[in-house]
């Protein structure tokens, strides 16, 4: 699994980049808030590898956060790497979370690709996600992010989660789950 590229840019364009690095060329897909911010010579990427039956495709993002976002979007059924792409195209990681806190349907569905029907369901499945884009710096989103991940596989809903999590003012994985789990037991 490929989850970050460091090179130089070879090609550049509103969707994707070529990227060398120390001599392999590497096509990868971006957002175009990505594409507005990074230079045109040397770039670090966060990547996503998505592995197809038909193809390998690589999807970067200069912001972590911005790629837990597309990494979230690619959870919920029926939204694939086009969509989730389009959806961080469209707003930043902070907009997003402040769309699905306020439940703005209308917002999403002004993305393209994504429908009522779609719209509806990242609502539903997202709820409580804004928490983790909106945690403080990358070292809270990424325990936040796999404190809710753990805390799903217990098998507890998204939404229970999202509020339990926010209820807790720890910074690491493992305080965050035992916070978590508490106030879920009051549930």
């Amino acid at each position: 699994m490929i989850i970050g590229l460091d090179g130089i840019i070879e090609y550049k364009e509103p969707s994707s980049v070529h990227l060398n690095v120390n001599g392999v060329i590497y096509e990868v897909f971006i957002s175009l808030h990505t594409y507005s911010s990074i230079g045109s010579e040397k770039v670090k990427l966060h990547t996503h590898h998505v592995i197809r039956e038909d193809a390998q495709q690589l999807y970067g993002f200069e912001q972590k956060s911005e790629k837990i976002l597309f990494e979230g979007m690619l959870k919920i059924n029926g939204i694939g790497p086009k969509a989730a792409l389009a959806i961080c195209s469209t707003f930043t990681p902070e907009q997003f979370a402040g769309i699905i806190s306020s439940k703005d349907i209308n917002a999403l569905k002004k993305v393209p690709g994504i429908g009522p029907k779609s719209a509806g369901r990242i609502m539903v499945e997202l709820a409580g996600f804004d928490a983790v884009l909106l945690g403080s710096g990358i070292t809270a989103t990424t325990a936040t992010t796999e404190a809710s991940m753990a805390l799903e596989a217990l098998g507890f809903k998204k939404e229970q989660i999202g509020k339990a999590l926010s209820a807790s003012g720890a910074t690491d994985t493992a305080a965050l789950v035992k916070d978590a789990l508490k106030q879920l037991q009051k549930l």
